[in-house]
């Protein structure tokens, strides 16, 4: 027995001496993330509130960094420079890239890449187009960027041309440039970007210094931001990107109901769908279906403009339109108030967002069959409501005249008359017998005034023989 004790610790005494010598690995390195965001579509209201709440989502993780997977057309002036503050003060380093194959990051998504802290492309992607679209007719400049002659025979056309378009396009070309400047990016190709809507393939991007990286993956990303500086709130920070966790960010339901009503499309045609729905209530009051689908419809449609750059003179004329085509119902006027209506209508619509930006506009299709279908309603519907309203009363008291009563006894002036299961007192020039057949001709009261149904009959042979 105690040769077995002094074997196990003799055994005992060996593994301590093995595990002191190589002692097992511990993982102290702390767990990093990168959030992932996607924009795939143009610049706008939901764009703005998905990124800023992933950034803030992202500072609350303690994350690396935040990657803006981008690909998109541009978007709204508004939208954009939101993004940007937002990027510029954001405590975790922003990595846009232009991904995948095939993407492009053009006019607003240009100013985006510029502010990140990192912009990097994959192959097959493109930057630049970033001439403000809304001011629109830009000469392009015949001859290559940089060309004095060609520059100094058309200075309006390089300039934007009036004075308005040269404002815009100053205070645009300095936005860029002061983006390139802060993250020491290329300044002169910023300008050609934007006065001459320039553009540039990934790999000619990486060598005039427009982007950083050309990565043409995640997992090559990440293998090159590694170890790489960045100026994060004014302090040098190194990024440590490898074996790091990508976590994506998803746009949950707020974010998909915000990109869903600020679609110009759907907030047109919920604001016509609040406006007939409220005029529905109106014609028929307590019907409440109508009503409160057309005040839910209408809150959300203002909610949606109150977000996108409209032109009022637009939506008055939308008003302008309907008001018109009612009164056509109300008013018949051959013609005249429900075509004015119509093109007020049209014209309207087509002038109701005050932009030229790609994926902000109404669709023309859209707008030619809400003005058919409001001609439509508001010009037949109403109308036959209001010939019903003309029709002959068939309920109350109104209900009786010209109906056929049965004299209840004899009587000169005075007496009573059945009509409708009532009794009802009735007076008469002329002398009436029990069960003779008389017609209501007037009600006065409670007494109704009546006359032999022949001497009707007789009135009306007279009338057609006459005419």
């Amino acid at each position: 027995m105690t040769r077995l004790t002094k074997i196990l610790a003799h055994v005992a005494m060996f593994s301590a001496a093995v595990v002191f010598m190589n002692p097992l690995p511990a993982d102290n390195t702390p767990t990093r993330i990168a959030m992932q965001l996607t924009v795939d579509e143009a610049i706008g209201p939901a764009t703005d509130d998905y990124i800023e709440r992933s950034l803030e989502t992202a500072a609350s993780r303690n994350a690396e960094l935040v990657v803006i997977r981008m690909d998109t057309p541009g978007g709204l002036d508004t939208a954009m420079r939101a993004i940007i503050k937002n990027i510029i003060n954001s405590s975790v380093p922003v990595v846009t890239y232009v991904a995948p194959s095939g993407a492009r990051a053009a006019s607003a998504g240009t100013y985006i890449l510029y502010a990140s802290h990192v912009a990097a492309m994959a192959p097959g992607t493109n930057v630049g187009a970033a001439t403000p679209v809304s001011i629109g007719g830009i000469e392009p400049p015949t001859g290559p960027a940089g060309d004095e002659k060609e520059k100094e025979k058309k200075p309006a056309a390089n300039n934007g041309g009036d004075a308005m378009k040269q404002k815009v396009i100053n205070d645009a070309v300095a936005y860029l440039q002061s983006l390139a400047q802060l993250r020491g990016r290329n300044q002169a190709w910023a300008e050609q970007a934007v006065r001459d809507a320039a553009s540039l393939s990934a790999n000619e991007a990486l060598k005039m210094d427009v982007v950083d990286i050309v990565a043409a993956s995640m997992d090559e990303l990440m293998q090159q931001l590694e170890g790489r500086e960045v100026m994060v709130q004014g302090q040098s920070r190194a990024l440590h990107t490898e074996n790091i966790i990508i976590d994506s960010i998803e746009p949950d339901w707020r974010n998909r109901l915000l990109s869903v009503i600020t679609n110009p499309n759907v907030a047109y045609i919920l604001m016509l769908i609040g406006v007939y729905g409220l005029i529905l209530e109106f014609m028929n009051p307590g019907s409440i279906l109508p009503g409160t689908v057309g005040a839910i419809s209408l809150l959300l449609a203002l909610y949606a403009f109150q977000l996108l750059p409209i032109n009022y003179a637009g939506m008055g004329l939308i008003l302008l339109g309907i008001a018109l085509m009612v009164g056509e119902a109300f008013q018949p006027s051959f013609g005249a108030l429900g075509i004015g209506g119509g093109i007020a209508f049209i014209i309207g619509s087509i002038i109701l967002m005050d932009t030229e930006t790609p994926g902000f506009g109404i669709n023309i299709s859209v707008i030619l069959t809400f003005a058919i279908i409001s001609a439509i309603v508001f010009i037949a519907a109403i109308g036959m409501a209001i010939k019903a309203r003309r029709r002959r009363v068939v309920t109350g008291k109104e209900e009786l005249l010209g109906g056929v009563a049965t004299v209840m006894n004899d009587f000169d002036r005075e007496g009573r008359v059945f009509i409708h299961s009532e009794i009802w007192n009735a007076k008469s020039h002329t002398p009436l017998r029990k069960g003779q057949r008389v017609t209501v001709t007037g009600i006065d009261g409670l007494t109704l005034e009546v006359v032999p149904l022949e001497a009707t009959k007789s009135a009306l042979i007279e009338e057609r023989t006459s005419s």
